[in-house]
């Protein structure tokens, strides 16, 4: 693998934003090794055909410039990285994803927040049926590195770890949603995508 081609392709959670804390600490810790180059964190649009349609678009272009991406998506962004990867034969580096068993419409249904942007925006029924069919029923496991933390107060990180058995996984006792102990796994993220 050539390394001098590898980039990561990192998907925000959802009503996230690329200045989420995670995605800042990602492109500092890149940036501090000299590869800011070798980042994107696209603005993740809803509804989900929108997602998909911006998605795609980079996976293909990074794809036919010749770069080995490795995703890395956050919650509902490694929902669609588990979708881009096992339809794009990609790797990726999902941290406490959702999963299909965690789309529960009561809990996302109406008018929602991007605490970054400012933005609200409607999510209805149709759209929660639109991420279920972007479901990756039986994920390939070699393709995958699992970040997750018991102390996920939004998804059921036991969902998650047999939805993905067999892939490398890193279960961690405590800690969030947002994934707390991101910064202490960024050289494995690194080292997995080949950086």
């Amino acid at each position: 693998m050539d390394g001098a081609l590898n980039r990561i392709l990192y998907l925000h959670g959802f009503a996230s934003s690329p200045r989420s804390w995670k995605a800042l600490a990602l492109r500092e810790a890149m940036a501090a090794r000299g590869l800011a180059d070798r980042l994107d964190t696209p603005a993740i649009p809803w509804p989900p055909d929108a997602a998909m349609t911006l998605l795609e678009a980079n996976v293909t272009a990074c794809m036919r410039a010749g770069a080995t991406l490795t995703l890395a998506g956050s919650s509902l962004g490694g929902y669609y990285a588990s979708w881009l990867a096992e339809r794009h034969d990609l790797r990726a580096v999902l941290i406490n994803p959702a999963v299909a068993a965690h789309l529960d419409s009561a809990h996302f249904l109406g008018v929602q927040k991007n605490p970054y942007t400012g933005e609200t925006f409607y999510v209805e029924a149709a759209h929660i049926d639109r991420l279920r069919g972007l479901a990756v029923e039986t994920p390939t496991p070699e393709r995958y590195l699992l970040l997750l933390e018991t102390g996920d107060e939004v998804l059921d990180c036991r969902r998650t770890q047999a939805h993905y058995a067999g892939a490398r996984q890193q279960v961690c006792a405590g800690g969030n949603h947002s994934f707390t102990r991101f910064v202490e796994f960024i050289p494995q993220i690194l080292e997995f995508a080949g950086l």
